[in-house]
């Protein structure tokens, strides 16, 4: 991106949009935003949007400062949640050029689409759930229990050095497919528990994050399965009964952290006249 593209003359940075209400105090939402930028709400078509003035995009080359801002961004969104309800986040550097008209008028534009958006979102908010195994466990179970396995090292003890070899990498081979099976067929099964309980359901699989970095993934672990649910109150609830279950199993952790506002839920929003998003 060139410099020009990345710089302009007013623009209007794009936290979220929320339903706008009659009795909306927009004085409770007391927080500043990225860089301590002032942050204030337009109002158009039955829509707020929660933005602050800006005439370039957010980029830099250090990440320390990348995370810094996320972090702001994620805040102000977090705090338009508990404002107005269940807003509508978009991701990071997102960016209306244009003044405050040229804002509303895209409010106007998309009024239909986001207020579709909202009203399905309402009263719903992200959950992240990762759920981590004891692999090595599950390796050892797995040695003790395939006929193929047994079979394999029993001709390993018994063959060349050379044949030895090649038998060990059948025998890994075939272990590691059987560990992979075992991960997928848990992971569906979970999802499809989880499934019944919830709005709605994202695998995210071997992603830590979607999105902004919500939910405090950890690398440094087995992970069986990596879910984002969005949930009403009495479905998160149900989720965490849920998950107790699943927890009381020998070497199974779960990690279930929220509520956040529903980011891996809300969609792209296509167009030309769509904001810029980086």
């Amino acid at each position: 991106m060139s410099d020009a593209d990345s710089t302009f003359a007013d623009g209007r940075y794009l936290y979220c949009v929320a339903l706008s209400d009659a009795e909306m105090d927009e004085s409770s939402l007391s927080t500043t935003g990225l860089d301590d930028e002032p942050v204030r709400v337009v109002r158009e078509a039955g829509l707020a949007a929660v933005v602050h003035d800006c005439t370039s995009l957010y980029d830099s080359d250090s990440a320390t400062q990348i995370q810094r801002w996320i972090l702001a961004h994620q805040s102000v969104v977090d705090d338009a949640g508990e404002a107005f309800g269940t807003p509508l986040p978009f991701q990071f550097d997102t960016i209306v050029r244009g003044d405050d008209e040229a804002l509303r008028s895209w409010l106007s534009d998309e009024a239909e689409t986001l207020t579709d958006h909202l009203d399905a979102l309402a009263g719903r908010w992200e959950y992240r759930i990762e759920v981590v195994w004891d692999e090595a466990a599950a390796r050892e179970e797995l040695e003790e229990a395939d006929d193929e396995l047994r079979d394999l090292a029993e001709r390993r003890e018994e063959a060349s050095e050379g044949t030895q070899f090649l038998l060990n990498k059948q025998y890994e081979s075939r272990l590691d497919q059987l560990v992979s099976e075992q991960r997928r067929a848990e992971a569906a099964d979970l999802a499809d528990r989880l499934s019944g309980e919830v709005t709605d359901l994202v695998d995210l699989g071997e992603r830590s994050t979607v999105g902004l970095d919500i939910g405090g993934a950890d690398e440094d672990v087995d992970v069986l399965a990596r879910f984002s649910v969005l949930a009403t109150d009495d479905e998160q609830e149900a989720v965490g009964l849920l998950l107790d279950d699943v927890a009381a199993d020998p070497g199974i952790e779960v990690r279930f952290t929220g509520p956040w506002p529903p980011y891996t839920f809300t969609p792209e929003l296509g167009g030309e006249d769509a904001p810029d998003e980086v």
